[in-house]
């Protein structure tokens, strides 16, 4: 099964691709981590991204599509694919197809996670992490046990992204509106977009996501 899902910083898209590959054996493909796999292995496409980035330029579709062509070699058939943070354009969406049907794949269904902008904005700034572990805390929902310690591994120290600012939240969901709408009406032709509340408890979230899985 091929599943694209959507959804703005923050919404769950990575815990619940994280279950998804736990649970049924699929292969999660974030254009972002497979371009820097490939400029750390000096790949031939690693290198010619790399000179681009290095420019300041944005790194092109034809080069992002040709990752995702030969990730999808590497996997195999009988591994289903995750796709996060691709296709940003109907461009994009139009060359996953044609490199889906390269290799006998269709597209089962796109996963849009919606959330509550004032919700996403409160759940994103007040996290924090442990600095020695990476264990996840929230101002709001889940401190420490103990304030000021960790209760995974005992750590007193805990830092913050710069990034998870308001201001930097709502841009970000400005960026996602207008790169994803471009994309949603030609899936939504085709009856195969579904969306799922990212604003409920987690494991609801995997549960609705489970029942589009299993409509086919």
């Amino acid at each position: 099964m091929n599943i694209i899902l959507l959804g703005p910083p923050g919404a769950g898209k990575g815990t619940q691709a994280n279950r998804l590959v736990e649970h049924h054996g699929m292969r999660q493909l974030s254009t972002g981590d497979m371009l820097r796999a490939a400029v750390k292995a000096q790949t031939p496409i690693g290198v010619q991204a790399k000179a681009i980035m290095e420019r300041g330029e944005l790194v092109s579709d034809a080069i992002v599509s040709a990752l995702i062509d030969a990730e999808l070699l590497a996997m195999g058939d009988a591994v289903g694919a995750i796709f996060d943070g691709y296709p940003r354009t109907a461009a994009q969406a139009d060359s996953l197809d044609e490199i889906l049907s390269r290799h006998d794949r269709h597209l089962h269904h796109v996963i849009e996670l919606s959330v509550n902008e004032d919700a996403l904005v409160d759940r994103i700034t007040g996290r924090f992490t442990c600095a020695t572990c990476g264990e996840g805390y929230h101002d709001r929902y889940k401190q420490p046990k103990v304030a000021g310690t960790c209760d995974k591994c005992g750590g007193a120290e805990f830092k913050r992204r710069p990034d998870d600012n308001e201001h930097t939240v709502r841009t970000r969901m400005a960026e996602y509106r207008a790169k994803t709408a471009p994309i949603l009406p030609g899936y939504e032709a085709r009856g195969i977009v579904h969306r799922v509340d990212g604003m409920a408890p987690i494991d609801d979230v995997t549960s609705a996501i489970e029942k589009v899985l299993a409509s086919g």
